[in-house]
């Protein structure tokens, strides 16, 4: 029987969807297993798998890809489930798991069998990963299609349609839908389908991922960084996520990242090659039913330098005019202009199209924020009403991705300079410590305090105004400087 909308008032009917909903991951988003060792490689019941990953010598070692791999043999990894437990990874911050999304959706389709998660090798292509997701969803819609719970449900959808797909899908796994749906085998996919939610989906890419394959140059960052370098550097994800827009400082001028750039960052010339092609073919095909959601206030890196072999990332970006010519300002430098994104994308990178639902949220977890649900679960009952054009007032958090325990760091808070409108509190994610952050005024519309945490492990920094909505992020801890844990 159909599951009941809950608070459904007496003699109403719910308010469900009786379409069949396919729940699309981001990168990191989902547990791997290695077949060749019977292990898990990422993503365990708890966090205290973390510190191994990122800390000890050979942690993260088996995520890159084997020869074997690189020329197409996919049968070493498996994907079981969607990740149970925060996880973290440098640069990329923070991935909060999806149960508040998935419980979103639950509480909104005519039964829980019309859900789908489909976890991935978020390390592969996105082609390979696509093909995988098109059938997986065809099979998904076929069976909801025959289950007594349709057909009960059908009978108040209007005209009393058979169900279509619904894909949310967040960050690379906008991607990867994307891919499904319009390079796939199965033409008839597009016409099934009702409708694509995206969250914080890098469709021209993020400076972020230069960033990080930039690390295996060897510059001060932390351990964890270099870590997923090298791994990242045999990825053809990372090199899928790569800037495609106007990003690299030269002179005066600013040009797209080539394939050589790519190597001289750290890249793989032949990946971000491969890339470039894939995305080429890609865009000859818009994206159909699309409603993509954007993290907005949250200052993130969108365009780079290269020198000396390293990247320096800023916080600004460029345009252009409607020839692609850039816009400069009275001198001939092209001008800058800042648009803030999700702390990973930035906001005119996460959407096809002019029109966008913007949310206060930061990358790994607007897939799980207030805001976000709401419009996810109007999405799913074919409401009109899909969020304002322009997110209510609130504010943004800046915050490292890693923290020495024991040494102070800066926590910022933008978009007001009142400490008394700010609560914000840092807790551990497997333990009970937790600690109220008391901000002071240092520059306009500006908050900002010092904080410390007691010992390694992953915790999460929760900002909260008296309007807008909550924003949070994750922060790693681990020793100081290069040093690695024994295994």
């Amino acid at each position: 029987m159909p599951n009941p909308a809950p608070h459904a008032a007496p003699g109403l009917t719910p308010a469900v969807t009786h379409d069949a909903v396919v729940v699309v991951p981001g990168i990191m988003g989902s547990e791997l297993y290695d077949t060749s060792t019977d292990k898990v490689i990422w993503g365990l019941a708890n966090t205290g798998w973390l510190a191994k990953a990122w800390l000890t010598r050979r942690g993260i070692t088996p995520l890159q890809l084997t020869p074997a791999e690189l020329a197409g043999d996919y049968s070493r990894i498996q994907a079981p489930r969607l990740l149970q437990t925060p996880a973290w990874s440098p640069f990329l911050r923070g991935i909060e798991p999806y149960h508040k999304l998935l419980r979103t959706i639950e509480d909104t389709v005519a039964h829980r069998d019309a859900i789908m998660t489909f976890p991935y090798d978020w390390r592969l292509p996105v082609a390979v990963n696509a093909r995988r997701l098109a059938q997986k969803a065809r099979d998904h819609l076929q069976r909801w299609l025959a289950h007594p719970a349709h057909i009960a449900a059908r009978h108040q959808a209007v005209d009393e349609r058979p169900a279509r797909l619904v894909f949310i899908a967040h960050s690379m796994g906008g991607l990867v839908t994307y891919a499904a749906l319009t390079l796939g085998e199965d033409s008839d996919l597009p016409a099934d389908t009702r409708g694509v939610m995206t969250l914080g989906t890098p469709f021209q890419g993020s400076v972020v991922a230069a960033n990080i394959l930039n690390a295996i140059q060897g510059g001060p960052l932390p351990l964890p960084h270099g870590r997923l370098a090298t791994a990242a550097a045999t990825m053809p994800a990372v090199h899928e996520l790569l800037p495609r827009f106007l990003c690299l400082e030269d002179t005066l001028d600013v040009r797209r990242l080539t394939p050589s750039d790519v190597a001289d960052l750290g890249g793989d010339k032949d990946l971000a090659k491969a890339a470039e092609d894939f995305f080429t073919t890609l865009y000859t095909q818009p994206l159909p039913h699309h409603r993509p959601v954007v993290g907005i206030r949250q200052n993130t890196v969108q365009s780079m330098k290269i020198i000396n072999g390293l990247v320096i990332a800023s916080e600004y970006c460029f345009r252009t005019d409607s020839d692609d010519t850039v816009k400069r300002d009275v001198n001939g430098a092209p001008r800058r202009y800042q648009v803030w994104g999700d702390g990973t994308v930035h906001r005119e990178s996460a959407s096809l199209t002019r029109r966008a639902i913007p949310v206060f949220a930061q990358h790994g977890a607007i897939a799980n924020g207030r805001e976000a649900c709401r419009v996810i679960a109007d999405f799913l009952l074919e409401d009109d009403h899909l969020g304002p054009d322009q997110a209510e007032d609130g504010i943004g958090l800046n915050v490292p991705d890693y923290a020495p325990a024991g040494t102070p760091w800066d926590c910022i808070v933008t978009g007001t300079d009142d400490p008394a409108q700010v609560e914000c509190t840092v807790a551990a994610t497997d333990t009970d410590w937790e600690t109220a952050v008391l901000f002071e005024a240092t520059d306009d519309d500006k908050l900002g305090a010092k904080v410390t945490l007691p010992s390694p492990g992953l915790y999460r920094v929760t900002a909260k105004a008296d309007y807008g909505p909550i924003v949070t992020q994750l922060v790693f801890s681990g020793p100081d400087g290069q040093d690695a844990l024994d295994d």
